[in-house]
């Protein structure tokens, strides 16, 4: 028999079983291709919680390695295709080892799952909160390593169209993806029984059912935003498009910031002919200017001519050299008209990505692959939350792949920003990366009760309500300019006051559960016969 075959009756009421593996293998399968589809671009987010539910009804009962297994399998068919605009232009690789290394932590999940199983036995009403708080958990840990962790395809950021999208303004991303797993707990809770029996079948049913329903109206009845300054500020996103997609687009870099530059000036044309209201904020996107514009007096002329054409101060997306010999920083610079660059207002990227804008481990690292070497300087992190006073409003920046990590969103909220920022290059990349990111802004809005935009050189940009709505979305490989009233925001949602905390509190049930599930398994075994 093989380690998936094989399961320990002691561990277990007599009788009972978990599903055969003709049925489990497709299940922890279907999980992982229900859960993708919960996600942008596809968005039909009621397929996480039967995700959840199917993986969850696949590794009940099981041996720890064979719930390690069977997790494995939910997690390459659920991050393979999930992350696969990875590989666009690094090849196959990088995008094997990181679809590898994150269905590890659903090895982990799965086996988890299998283990608290016991309880979930014992404790039928209890099985939809294990299924949340062992979620909390995985993710938890995902989240942070290796090297600072990577927490896209985070089970709160498939709802961004979903009624438990608001529960972000309560307990944060945690708190969203421990309701998914909870209405993913309820499913599987209702559908685990013998149906044979089917007098009586219906009671318990109905009452999970409902428990379901009332899960996702208090999402809905979840107010959003916070008390505002009582001010509007006009801000202007420039799109200005690259000449090809590519990793090959720090080639075109003095093409990228014509673009940017170009479609400011036009901005400004508009504004002089009074078609369009001058805006008090210009953002432009991450790596809008590749050419540090502090040590390139050309570069920095034209940002120059763009600031003073258009009379408002540019957020500029630019790499920025130094410290260090060898070293650059991944930076957001406020460039003001007829003063220039502000260097009291610069936010320096403080999550620099591993193994893309630095390589920790090189020599180890080139040996598994030669694309590291693409990474010439090593980016160096910021060390301060990126709260950046342009005057008319004070921005919370977060460059790129930041606005997956809580705590660096909430730092610069707590900092005293009044909208939030997401400056991000997706030229590498593609459009379901793109709308993927834009979710994740969707949720910080309604998180921290903060209208916020994402800038990007190539789509997908836009603008966000406080509730989580989009406006005024761009295409993706196409050059745009959008023009919005934002509110300013002041105040605090119980998420951002909260902070770290419930995702502490989850974690700590899961771990309360593991402990809870290791006892009762200890007193099977001695108990007589």
């Amino acid at each position: 028999m093989t380690t998936l075959e094989q399961e320990q009756p002691r561990t277990i009421a007599e009788g009972a079983r978990p599903l055969p593996l003709t049925l489990a293998v497709p299940a922890a399968v279907l999980a992982g291709m229900a859960l993708l589809l919960a996600f942008p671009p596809y968005g039909w987010w009621p397929l996480a919680p039967v995700g959840v539910a199917l993986l969850a009804a696949a590794v009940h009962r099981r041996r720890l390695r064979a719930g390690a297994g069977l997790g494995f399998l939910t997690g390459v068919a659920l991050f393979a295709p999930l992350l696969e605009w990875t590989n666009l232009h690094t090849g196959y690789l990088p995008w094997a080892l990181l679809s590898l290394l994150q269905a590890a932590y659903l090895a982990l999940l799965g086996a988890a799952t299998a283990w608290v199983s016991p309880l979930a036995d014992r404790h039928r009403a209890a099985w939809p909160l294990l299924t949340g708080v062992l979620w909390v958990g995985q993710e938890a840990l995902r989240d942070r390593t290796p090297f600072g962790g990577f927490p896209w395809g985070r089970l709160a950021f498939s709802q961004d169209t979903s009624p438990l999208l608001k529960l972000a303004a309560l307990g944060g991303a945690p708190l969203v993806t421990f309701a998914v797993a909870v209405a993913g707990g309820l499913l599987v809770t209702a559908a685990w029984r013998d149906w044979r029996r089917a007098p009586g079948q219906w009671r318990p049913v109905a009452g999970l059912t409902a428990a379901l329903v009332a899960l996702l109206a208090a999402g809905t009845a979840v107010p959003t935003g916070v008390r505002g300054a009582g001010d509007t500020v006009t801000v202007a996103i420039v799109q200005g498009n690259v000449p090809r997609l590519g990793l090959d687009f720090n080639a075109q870099r003095q093409a990228v910031l014509n673009n940017h530059v170009d479609a400011t000036l036009e901005l400004a044309r508009r504004v002089a002919e009074g078609g369009q209201d001058r805006p008090d904020v210009v953002v432009w996107p991450e790596n809008s200017s590749d050419i540090d514009p502090l040590r390139n007096p050309g570069a920095g002329e034209r940002i120059s001519q763009a600031a003073d054409a258009i009379g408002a101060p540019i957020l500029v997306g630019a790499v920025l050299v130094g410290p260090g010999q060898g070293e650059v920083r991944n930076a957001g610079l406020l460039w003001r008209p007829g003063t220039g660059p502000d260097l009291d207002q610069v936010y320096t990227k403080r999550h620099p990505v591993p193994f893309a804008e630095y390589v920790p481990l090189r020599s180890i690292a080139r040996k598994v692959s030669s694309q590291v070497d693409r990474v010439r300087s090593d980016f160096v992190p910021g060390d301060r939350p990126g709260v950046l006073n342009t005057g008319p409003a004070v921005l919370g920046d977060v460059i790129c792949f930041e606005v997956a990590y809580d705590g660096i969103v909430r730092d610069t909220v707590t900092g005293g920003a009044q909208l939030l920022v997401v400056q991000t290059n997706n030229a590498t990349f593609d459009v379901a990366e793109a709308r993927q990111q834009l979710a994740m802004v969707r949720l910080r809005a309604v998180e921290h009760g903060r209208a916020a935009l994402m800038a990007s050189t190539v789509g997908v940009s836009g603008f966000v309500t406080p509730d989580g709505r989009v406006d005024g979305a761009t295409g993706f490989n196409t050059a745009a300019v959008v023009v919005r009233q934002m509110e300013l925001g002041d105040g605090r949602t119980p998420a951002t006051t909260a902070g770290v905390w419930p995702e502490v509190a989850l974690t700590a049930l899961a771990v309360a559960a593991l402990a809870g599930a290791a006892v009762l398994r200890r007193r099977r075994e001695v108990a007589p016969g």
